[in-house]
């Protein structure tokens, strides 16, 4: 194995939008990663459906080009 190639790990924390934060380790330095997105707030890791503005969307879709028969 060839010296010195290998990146330098340090501990940093990952900091969620919905809250969630936990620590381990990344070549970046500085003590804090912010995600929009984890495996606590992800719909396929937690089953659950966030709904958006979906009717909102669909009577908007009608309106534009009618109602479709």
């Amino acid at each position: 194995m060839k010296k010195d190639i290998h990146p330098s790990y340090h501990e940093v924390t990952i900091k969620c939008h919905c809250g969630n934060s936990f620590e381990t380790r990344s070549t970046r330095k500085g003590g804090e990663i912010t995600t929009e997105i984890c495996s606590a707030c992800h719909p396929f890791f937690t089953g659950k459906q966030k709904l958006m503005d979906t009717a909102g969307r669909i009577e908007r879709f009608r309106r534009k080009y009618g109602q479709g028969k």
